[in-house]
């Protein structure tokens, strides 16, 4: 089995990071390719780097359908450009907001959500509700830290974040801790031991959900509105982005 892990944004280091997570994860006999696009902004903090990053990310998807995977992960807890890389994608195609949250419902009553800048907080909340996890959603908390924080080495990034954390379980009612950023991939395990809950990393729960769909055979429904986009040309930047040029068609 092969599954594509996609960090949207272009900071190789946090790529190389989410890899490591998602092969910790991953089960005997799983390859794990994780990538980042070609063009993008380094960090996704913002609707307009989202939108920036969806273009670069959908190549890799097209790119991973003539290579043959068999499933993809996005590793950005806005889940950008989902709906569109699973019209490309044969195989699923799982976002790693999408995952935690489902999966931290599953070990709890309750979750909180700790990411990184509080203009995403709204964004955390709208996934929340189109995936139907708000009732289970306690809070949405941010530290105020810059996604390229978490990779600089000497920050003070992780214990802000586990200070966010402890105040999210002593204030929230929550029982269950989100991680909301895929760049802190790396402090689940070490979060949990040191409060004593289920702390969710997207990354991995997004890699085993989609062996786990990839196992039982479950792909991309091609019926309706997840069918393969419609071919027509495409003008200006964006003509290397046509069916055609995608080789899709």
């Amino acid at each position: 089995m092969r599954i594509k892990i996609i960090n949207p944004n272009t900071t190789q280091s946090m790529t190389a990071k989410i890899g490591a997570s998602a092969r910790a994860a991953a089960g005997a006999g799983t390859e794990i390719l994780a990538v980042s696009p070609a063009m993008g902004p380094v960090s996704i903090e913002s609707h307009y780097d989202e939108a920036l990053a969806v273009p670069g990310l959908l190549q890799e998807i097209a790119r991973g359908e003539r290579e043959g995977v068999d499933g993809y992960v996005i590793a950005c807890f806005g889940d950008p450009g989902l709906k569109a890389a699973r019209e490309l994608a044969r195989g699923p195609v799982v976002g790693i907001a999408e995952a935690a949250m489902h999966l931290a419902s599953m070990v709890g009553s309750r979750f909180s959500v700790v990411t990184t800048l509080e203009r995403t907080v709204g964004q955390a909340w709208h996934l929340a509700e189109a995936y139907g996890m708000a009732r289970f959603c306690a809070k949405v908390r941010a530290c105020e830290l810059p996604v390229l924080e978490l990779e600089q080495p000497g920050s003070a990034a992780r214990e802000r974040i586990v200070a966010e954390c402890r105040r999210a379980l002593e204030q929230d009612g929550s029982d269950v801790i989100v991680l909301g950023c895929a760049g802190m991939a790396d402090l689940c395990d070490a979060i949990s031991e040191t409060l004593g809950v289920p702390v969710v990393d997207g990354v991995a729960a997004a890699t085993r959900l989609v062996e786990s769909l990839v196992a039982l055979g479950l792909k991309t429904s091609k019926r309706g509105e997840l069918a393969q986009p419609l071919a027509k040309p495409m003008l200006g930047l964006l003509t290397g982005f046509s069916l055609e040029a995608l080789q899709l068609q």
